[in-house]
């Protein structure tokens, strides 16, 4: 969908002069010579309306040339957040259609500073393609880890409702209901930012927010402290808005818990996954006891 032999297909169905016509429009003309002198078409590099409009998924195409990751590229401060549909669903709504023109001469704006970098004598087909895949690489990879994150995530949900599951009323894909010993409903949920929340709700409305964790599930150990100052920032944000306690779960086994306090102060409570996966572990013991106090449900 993506890389160059996506954009031959669909520049194979189209009009070859009114492409042309609008890289004469759009294109700054020293990148087009520069591209021209060794027998490449400008749309190689170069951004025009007929072409995204005839497979707006190309856009991610030249986002990966220019070296773009999806974060970088569809946001605010770019200008491009409204485009991402593009990418991502092959969609161009009206109000993006209104503004192609003048973003594919953005995008070839930053192009031509790419093609001048390479060198009139170094640029090549071959050359182009592997700038792509360069870009692309990461984003297979950030993708995997996001899956990774998400699938660790859910192995926590199920760890905690198998420890509060004699006291649940209802649950779904998203959350726990659990009534404590105090008759008042505990509520266990995902959340965007930290991942997983427990919160009381209080008789007179409103919450009680009591846990929030956070969950690594990188099993990558030379990038923990990274991802450990990921947590920080979520605790932080969970401090503000009242959280009482802060746990942060990771998945990697060689955990210095010292160190980690330095990177992510605001944790609590330190868990590997591997651990908490294990009834019989310390770590088990100590997650699902201190669950049990902080929100009064019964064992």
């Amino acid at each position: 969908m993506y890389l160059q032999d996506a954009l031959g297909r669909t520049v194979e169905g189209l009009d070859i002069g009114l492409i042309d016509k609008e890289l004469g429009k759009l294109a700054p003309k020293r990148a087009m010579a520069s591209l021209a002198r060794h027998g490449l078409r400008g749309e190689l590099v170069l951004a025009v309306p007929c072409v995204l409009r005839a497979n707006p998924r190309l856009l991610a195409y030249y986002r990966l040339l220019l070296g773009y990751s999806q974060k970088e590229f569809f946001n605010t401060s770019t200008g491009a957040a409204s485009f991402k549909s593009m990418e991502t669903k092959g969609l161009i709504t009206p109000k993006t259609d209104q503004h192609l023109e003048a973003f594919c001469k953005a995008i070839n704006q930053a192009a031509a500073i790419l093609v001048e970098g390479i060198g009139p004598e170094r640029i090549s087909r071959h050359l182009l393609d592997d700038l792509t895949l360069l870009t692309f690489g990461p984003q297979l990879r950030g993708g995997a880890n996001v899956r990774r994150g998400g699938n660790a995530t859910l192995k926590v949900f199920e760890i905690i409702h198998g420890i509060v599951k004699k006291t649940v009323k209802t649950s779904g894909a998203s959350h726990i209901e659990v009534r404590n010993a105090a008759r008042r409903t505990v509520w266990i949920e995902f959340a965007a930012d930290p991942d997983i929340i427990i919160r009381e709700q209080m008789a007179k409305g409103g919450f009680r927010n009591i846990i929030a964790m956070e969950i690594k599930g990188g099993t990558d150990f030379s990038n923990i402290h990274n991802r450990l100052g990921e947590a920080e920032k979520s605790h932080q944000k969970a401090r503000a808005n009242g959280y009482t306690e802060c746990w942060t779960v990771v998945n990697v086994e060689r955990l210095d818990v010292s160190l980690a306090r330095q990177e992510s102060p605001s944790t609590d409570r330190f868990y590997r996954l591997s651990q908490l996966m294990r009834a019989n572990s310390e770590e088990y013991q100590d997650f699902k006891e201190r669950i049990f106090s902080l929100t009064g449900i019964r064992d």
